[in-house]
């Protein structure tokens, strides 16, 4: 028979050869519980509201490593339970976010919009704390795709933020009138993400998506300067003209120093409703193509869809996620973002002699 506190032992040094995906430290603080003997292995393992969408992904680790660890017990059970992290203020802005993701697009008329706010809708329903940021000051179109309408106020010296399901939301069409125009020039455009930033009360986020206005332009470099961003997603349709775009979408954030997450294909395939026969109106797989050759993650596709377009046009986002034919392709792309950051923090975890977080 095995002592049980040799064994214990042994359980939590195999718990900490598995990192956590936020940080990419071996887990330590976040081994809850350990219960060990010769016929089961009981663990309760902590993983913070950051990496919920990867959630049983994480458990399944955890549960091939102590069998392969421990292979004559007979019995092994994984717990994964909520670990508090608050996010750490970041930036010169001082934003409390684990993670700054800005979603553009080398062109309009992509769905760069559609995908920012499905991605943010993807991750708080699987248990993140996220935001929104309209930063498309020329055309903001997340309250309409939201639905939010409304004038924002202040408590003391900060903005408070709209409400959208549980998730903050910030535009600059919170602030000027429908239909009016913004002229602005780089310096106007460089104060008002600034302020969105610095004076908005965003509370404590894992996630804050960012939507960019589209092309190449200042937002970016303002953003680059500001803070650490976490990275870019880069969205497009997958015909040749629109991957042209994209392209110069990637460059731009690679000539900032901001690295590319992944790409989106919006619009990647049409199922006929009347003879469920898929199309490929504008062609598909141009995207992962490109992601591949230039050894960019691919995060997804989103296809063609009545419904998807006017639940957009109704304000009514979240609705795609009680839908069969959309809710799997916008989930499996807050998956792939969450194990990309994940496999990222793995490879390039903090340097030791950093304060262990909780």
């Amino acid at each position: 028979m095995t002592d049980s506190n040799e064994l214990n032992t042994k359980v939590q040094q195999t718990l900490k050869t598995i990192a956590d995906p936020e940080t990419g430290r071996p887990l330590k603080n976040q081994i809850h519980a350990v219960a060990a003997d010769d016929d089961s292995i009981s663990v309760e393992v902590g993983l913070t509201s950051f990496a919920a969408p990867i959630r049983d992904k994480f458990k399944s680790d955890i549960e091939t490593a102590l069998t392969k660890a421990f292979p004559d017990v007979g019995s092994i059970n994984v717990t994964v339970t909520d670990h508090d992290r608050p996010a750490q203020p970041i930036g010169q802005v001082g934003i409390t976010a684990k993670a700054v993701i800005a979603v553009a697009a080398g062109k309009g008329g992509v769905g760069k919009s559609t995908a920012a706010v499905s991605m943010a809708i993807a991750l708080k329903r699987a248990g993140c704390k996220v935001g929104i940021l309209d930063a498309d000051v020329y055309g903001p179109s997340v309250p309409q795709l939201t639905g939010v309408r409304g004038q924002v106020a202040k408590e003391g010296n900060k903005i408070v933020p709209l409400d959208f399901d549980g998730i903050p939301l910030m535009s600059i069409g919170f602030l000027v009138p429908p239909g009016e125009a913004v002229i602005w020039r780089g310096p106007m455009l460089h104060s008002t993400i600034t302020t969105f930033l610095r004076d908005v009360a965003w509370g404590d986020l894992d996630y804050l998506i960012i939507d960019m206005p589209p092309g190449t332009g200042d937002i970016a470099l303002s953003l680059s300067q500001m803070l650490p961003l976490t990275g870019a997603v880069i969205v497009c349709t997958p015909q040749e003209v629109a991957l042209i775009d994209a392209i110069k979408a990637v460059g731009m954030f690679r000539k900032v120093k901001i690295p590319v997450l992944g790409l989106i294909e919006n619009m990647s395939s049409f199922v006929c409703p009347d003879n469920g026969k898929e199309y490929d109106i504008f062609g598909k797989g141009g995207a992962k193509k490109y992601a591949g050759q230039d050894k960019i993650p691919f995060l997804g596709e989103i296809p063609i869809n009545i419904q998807l377009r006017e639940r957009g046009d109704a304000g009514e986002m979240a609705a795609n996620f009680e839908d069969k034919n959309v809710a799997p392709y916008l989930e499996a792309i807050a998956k792939t973002l969450c194990q990309q950051l994940a496999d990222s923090a793995a490879a390039n975890p903090p340097q030791a002699q950093l304060p262990v977080l909780g």
